[in-house]
């Protein structure tokens, strides 16, 4: 093993054995390489006559580069555009993420939470976390209903087990004896679970109430407190769009920060939904647990082996990318424009709940609770989700995700709130089509 990681595996050692254990094979081999990068980074500093250690090419004292391509950017020097960005992100962009968790967090308060690394999405974060957490053979567990990709990323390609349990109860809420029951059941056998939670969820669209977060939380911590080592994920991809009074308004990862020393929160978010800029492709790693002694070497190690997992994957996300999300939370108006966008959401749910009320729609389908996020789901009672796609496809020229033989999956966030009516008449009109 590099001696850079067994330096680093024996800070986290000695900072919180149990956050060591459970460190993924890979995770413990990682490290963040000194030799070029740290010559590099010495160069700049000290070769004030010349430089010929930076892999990009100067010209005339500046960047390199093409007038085609400086001309679509606006307002951003080449430098801070064109030019490699540090793997673990840019330090003035990663300081605020991290500053924001607070004020959207109120339950961190009192706590200490590493520094974000920087991904590619929060796609990209998932498989950062899978490569430094998880082992083949770990269990990792979800509900029923979850986005495809998690099996894509977790179990395809790391190999882990994935156990599930119905996230709903027969009314309605999250069914807390149901996570509890599968949380358990897999803590007795095992001296590592992983829990991964997605709030607001995708696809049903629902964010535990407040009451519903207590719960999960005392259940992660009592798991914990009876010797079993719990990582606890929060899928944050949506986080701020909470459209209801009693929803939960922070993430679950605030809320079991500190608790215990074998329980680990990871906070996995990003500018991607939260600052409406999909394609900028920009998320955050964030790390939160108890520790016995020396909490701030512990999280620069976690961050220098979650750094060099990116290094070694992608080099470093889009330098111009984080220029742009770090301009605009600068800018004046970042606030103001949040709100707006929030309530065109917020007013579209609501619609959508509006709708759904007509009893027109009764023996068509139930529709699952949601109160948050991008989209929300109807259990169909008479016909195959899939057929119906195809059928609303071809015939109406209407765009629907199928889940499984009876779920379908409607995404209001790119509605107009005027067509909002019409689609689930369409909706109608295909399913009495097919009957």
């Amino acid at each position: 093993m590099n001696k850079i990681a067994e330096q680093l595996n024996q800070t986290i050692e000695d900072g919180n054995p149990y956050i060591w254990q459970m460190l993924s094979d890979v995770g413990r081999k990682l490290f963040f390489p000194r030799g070029i990068l740290r010559q590099s980074a010495e160069a700049k500093q000290k070769a004030y006559k010349l430089n010929a250690t930076i892999g990009i090419a100067r010209e005339e004292g500046e960047i390199m580069r093409f007038q085609s391509v400086e001309a679509s950017i606006d307002g951003i020097l080449p430098e801070e555009s064109l030019s490699y960005a540090p793997s673990f992100g840019i330090p003035a962009l990663r300081k605020l993420w991290h500053d924001t968790q607070f004020e959207k967090n109120p339950s961190l308060s009192g706590n200490k939470i590493s520094l974000p690394v920087v991904t590619c999405g929060i796609t990209h974060a998932i498989s950062i976390f899978a490569d430094v957490w998880v082992n083949p053979g770990d269990v990792i567990i979800l509900p029923d209903m979850m986005w495809g990709n998690y099996n894509m990323i977790l179990n395809i390609r790391k190999d882990a087990e994935i156990k599930q349990y119905p996230i709903f109860t027969e009314q309605g809420g999250f069914n807390i004896s149901a996570f509890e029951e599968r949380v358990r059941k897999e803590a007795q056998n095992r001296d590592k679970i992983i829990v991964l939670l997605n709030f607001p969820h995708n696809p049903t669209g629902y964010t535990a109430t407040k009451e519903e977060g207590a719960q999960i939380a005392e259940i992660l911590l009592s798991v914990a407190e009876g010797g079993t080592n719990v990582v606890a994920v929060a899928d944050d991809a949506y986080f701020g769009l909470f459209y209801e009074e009693e929803t939960l308004k922070e993430s679950i990862f605030a809320m079991l920060c500190g608790r215990h020393e074998r329980l680990l929160a990871v906070k996995l978010d990003g500018a991607t939904k939260e600052n409406y800029v999909w394609g900028l492709r920009l998320g955050f790693l964030t790390y939160g647990c108890k520790m016995q002694n020396n909490a701030a070497g512990v999280y620069d190690a976690l961050e220098k082996k979650t750094a060099g997992c990116v290094r070694g994957n992608i080099s470093n996300n889009s330098h111009l990318g984080q220029s742009i999300v770090l301009k605009s939370m600068r800018d004046k108006r970042y606030q103001t424009e949040k709100k707006e966008k929030f309530e065109i959401l917020k007013n579209r749910a609501n619609r959508v709940k509006e709708v759904l009320k007509d009893t027109k729609y009764k023996d068509a389908w139930d529709a699952y609770p949601f109160n948050s996020g991008y989209f929300m789901c109807v259990r169909l009672k008479n016909v195959d989700a899939e057929t119906l796609r195809v059928h609303l496809l071809d015939k109406y020229g209407v765009g629907l995700i199928s889940l499984g033989e009876r779920n379908l999956r409607v995404a209001f966030s790119c509605l107009e709130i005027g067509d909002i009516p019409e689609l689930f008449d369409i909706i109608l009109n295909g399913i009495n089509d097919l009957s």
